[in-house]
C-alpha cells in the first residue's frame, strides 16, 4: 500500500498512469526538430541542381547495371515463381512493366516487387559500404511509380535520377549511424531495412510529398522492414530486395493519402526502439538540406562495387586470389588445373558463417561459398555465370578440389568490405607452395569497372532477353537520361 507521504510526492507522470519509458517519449524533441523531420525536409527540398556531375555519372552507371542484372534475372526460377504468384493470387492491374516480359504489366507495387526479385535473383547487383545492395531496392520502385503517373504529369529523366539518388543517399546516411553496419551482417539483411526506407524516400520525392509526409513515409517503411540472414543462400533471399522496393513504394503511397506514423522513428529515444531495433549502436544525426553551398552526396565520396560474376561480394576476393594461382600453375593460355597435382588448399578469409559453405548443394549456396568460388577460379582461371550451372557444379574435378580445402580466419582479416582480403595458398604434391592474395578486386569501389567493362557486362545480361539493337538503344537512353525531357523513353525500353 502506498503511504500518504508517498502519494504526496508521487511524480505527475506516475499520477497520469505513465511508465518511465513513456516519460522519455514525452521529453523527446517536438516533431519539427527531430532527426526524422530533418530527413523529411531533405527528401522534399532536394533539387536536380544539387546533383553534381560525378554523382550523375555514377548513378547512371548504377541504373544501367541494375537494369541489366534485372533483365537477366528475369530468366531465373525464383523470378518466375514470384511473377506467377503475383499474376495468380492478385487481381490484375495493368499499369507497370515487368523486366523482360513483353506485354506483361502488374500493379505498381507488384511490379516493384517482381523487378526487385529479378535484380537480386542471381546476387549480381551492386554493393555499397557499409554493406547493402542500394540500387535493387530503389530503382524498381521509382520505375513502377513513374509508370503509374498520369499522362499530364510528365517526369524528366533528371526527376527520376534525383529520386533515385535520394533513395541511395538515405540508405548510406542511415548505415553510417552504426559502426556494426560496417561489417558483413549476421542478424538481418541490410537491404530489407535501409533499402525499404530508401525506396520510400525515393518514391516520396517522385510524388512531391511535403516534408511531413516524407517523414511519415520513412516511419511507415520502418514498420514494414526487416528480414533474417537465415534465408541467405536460398531462393527467399531475393524476396528481401523485392519486398524492400515494393513496401517502400507502399509506404510513400500511404503517406501521400495522409497516413501518419512516429515522428521519432530515426531518432535515438531511450526506451523506444526505432532504427535501433536493427542497429544496437545506432547514433543518428540530423540530415541538413543543402544551403547555398549545395549538398555532397555520399555517392560522390564513395563509388559502389559492380560485380563481374553473380555471387556474394565476398566471393570476389577469393576468386581473384585463386585466379592468380591458376595463372601461375597453368600459364597465360587456356587450360585447367589438374586436381591430381593439388595436395592442400588453404583459404584465409574473414569469419562469416553464412558465406563459409564447404559443400554447397544449390546454386544459391554456391553463390555464398568461399570454398566453391575459390575452387572454381582455381580450376578455370575465372568465375562466370556459367560456374553456377548444375553441370559445372557437379564436375568431378571441382568436387575433388573442394574436398582439399581448409579455411582459416586471421585476426587481421575483418568481415568488412572495406578492410578484408582473400588469400589462397595451394600446396602441390611435390611440396611447392603457390599463394595468391587479393586486397581489392576489380569492380570494388576502390578499383571500379571501366565504362567498357560495365557496358560489356550490360550487353551480356540484357542480351539474355533483348535483341542486340534494343540493348544498344537502352544503353544510349540511360547515358542520356539526365538530358531526357520525359523518362518514358526509358520505361518503354525495359520489356
Amino acid at each position: 500500500m502506498i503511504s500518504t507521504l508517498q502519494k504526496a510526492v508521487r511524480p505527475a507522470w506516475a499520477a497520469r498512469g505513465l511508465h518511465q519509458s513513456a516519460l522519455e517519449v514525452l521529453k523527446c524533441p517536438p516533431p519539427e526538430e527531430t532527426v526524422t523531420a530533418s530527413f523529411g525536409r531533405f527528401i522534399s527540398e532536394m533539387k536536380p541542381q544539387h546533383l553534381s556531375p560525378v554523382t550523375l555519372h555514377r548513378s547512371k552507371r548504377m541504373v544501367l547495371d541494375s537494369i541489366g542484372v534485372g533483365l537477366v534475372g528475369s530468366t531465373t526460377d525464383v523470378f518466375e515463381l514470384a511473377l506467377q504468384h503475383c499474376q495468380h493470387v492478385y487481381a490484375p492491374d495493368d499499369i507497370s512493366s515487368v523486366y523482360g516480359r513483353k506485354g506483361t504489366r502488374l500493379s505498381p507495387t507488384l511490379a516493384a516487387f517482381v523487378n526487385g526479385v529479378a535484380t537480386h535473383s542471381m546476387d549480381f547487383d551492386d554493393t555499397w559500404h557499409p554493406a547493402t545492395h542500394p540500387s535493387g531496392a530503389v530503382l524498381p520502385a521509382v520505375l513502377a511509380l513513374a509508370d503509374m503517373m498520369p499522362a499530364h504529369r510528365k517526369l524528366s529523366g533528371l526527376d527520376l535520377l534525383l529520386a533515385f539518388n535520394i533513395g541511395i543517399e538515405i540508405q548510406g546516411q542511415l548505415m553510417r549511424f552504426s559502426n556494426k553496419a560496417h561489417d558483413i551482417p549476421k542478424r538481418f539483411h541490410p537491404p530489407s531495412v535501409v533499402g525499404t526506407l530508401g525506396s520510400a524516400a525515393a518514391c516520396a520525392r517522385l510524388l512531391s510529398l511535403d516534408p511531413s509526409q516524407c517523414s511519415h513515409a520513412l516511419a511507415i517503411a520502418a514498420s514494414l522492414a526487416g528480414a533474417p540472414m537465415a534465408n541467405a543462400a536460398t531462393q527467399s533471399k531475393p524476396l528481401h530486395v523485392g519486398n524492400a522496393s515494393r513496401l517502400g513504394l507502399e509506404a510513400a503511397l500511404l503517406a501521400s493519402r495522409g497516413l501518419k506514423a512516429s515522428h521519432v522513428v530515426l531518432d535515438a529515444v531511450t526506451g523506444v526502439a526505432g532504427l535501433s531495433a536493427f542497429y544496437e549502436d545506432y547514433l543518428p544525426q540530423p540530415l541538413h538540406p543543402p544551403g547555398d553551398g549545395g549538398h555532397m552526396f555520399l555517392l560522390e565520396e564513395q563509388d559502389v562495387a559492380f560485380k563481374r560474376f553473380p555471387a556474394h561480394l565476398g566471393m570476389h576476393w577469393v576468386a581473384d586470389a585463386a585466379a592468380s594461382v591458376h595463372k601461375v600453375l597453368v600459364g597465360v593460355g587456356p587450360g585447367s588445373v589438374s586436381p591430381g597435382e593439388v595436395k592442400d588448399i588453404l583459404l584465409r578469409v574473414p569469419r562469416s558463417k553464412y558465406i563459409d559453405r564447404p559443400l554447397p548443394a544449390s546454386e544459391h549456396e554456391a553463390r555464398h561459398s568461399f570454398q566453391f568460388n575459390a575452387c572454381s577460379a582455381l580450376l578455370d582461371g575465372e568465375v562466370t555465370a556459367g560456374s553456377f550451372a548444375p553441370a559445372a557444379m557437379s564436375r568431378p574435378d571441382l568436387l575433388a578440389l573442394l574436398s582439399r580445402v581448409r579455411v582459416e580466419h586471421p585476426h587481421d582479416n575483418p568481415a568488412n568490405f572495406s578492410l578484408m582480403y582473400g588469400e589462397v595458398r595451394v600446396v602441390l604434391n611435390g611440396g611447392d607452395v603457390v599463394t595468391g592474395r587479393c586486397d581489392t578486386f576489380y569492380g570494388h569501389w576502390r578499383n571500379p569497372l571501366t565504362s567498357e567493362s560495365l557496358r560489356r557486362k550490360f550487353r551480356h545480361n540484357a542480351g539474355a532477353v533483348l535483341p542486340p539493337e534494343r540493348v544498344e538503344e537502352l544503353m544510349e537512353v540511360v547515358e542520356e537520361l539526365d538530358r531526357a525531357g520525359d523518362c518514358r523513353a526509358l520505361l518503354s525500353q525495359l520489356q
